[in-house]
């Protein structure tokens, strides 16, 4: 019995692990505007909603790949490589999918809005139409 019980703290604790370790570091929606703002701003904003979200309203300066398209279309973001990266769509869900490919194509700054575009509506903040 106690070899179970070991075994599953051991296991658990594995999966834990390699489970939390892909995490993508949040970016506040204050702090990407003041990064947005600077003078040398050398970020990409990558929202991987549908094209049909994203023209209904998206952030100023954002990119939009669809999370489906992300791999189709590495040859128009690979400038950004090793630059900050920030990926949102309107929850998360497909922000951790693309995040998840583009940690495979080499992309090593990668940061995702915390409270994704929900958030950014919720707090009232500009969007182009």
């Amino acid at each position: 019995m106690n070899f179970i019980k070991s075994t599953l703290i051991v296991l658990l604790s594995i999966f834990s692990f390699f489970t939390f370790a892909e995490q993508t570091p949040l970016i506040s929606q204050q702090d990407l505007l003041a990064l947005m703002a600077t003078p040398t701003n050398k970020v990409l904003l990558l929202d991987v909603r549908s094209a049909e979200e994203f023209a209904e309203g998206h952030i100023k300066g954002a990119v939009n790949i669809s999370h489906q398209q992300i791999n189709a279309n590495l040859s128009k973001i690979l400038a950004f490589k090793d630059q900050t990266v920030v990926v949102h769509c309107r929850s998360g869900r497909r922000a951790l999918s693309a995040e998840t490919d583009l940690r495979a194509a080499g992309f090593s700054n990668l940061r995702h809005l915390d409270g994704d575009m929900n958030g950014w509506q919720a707090a009232d903040l500009p969007l182009i139409k």
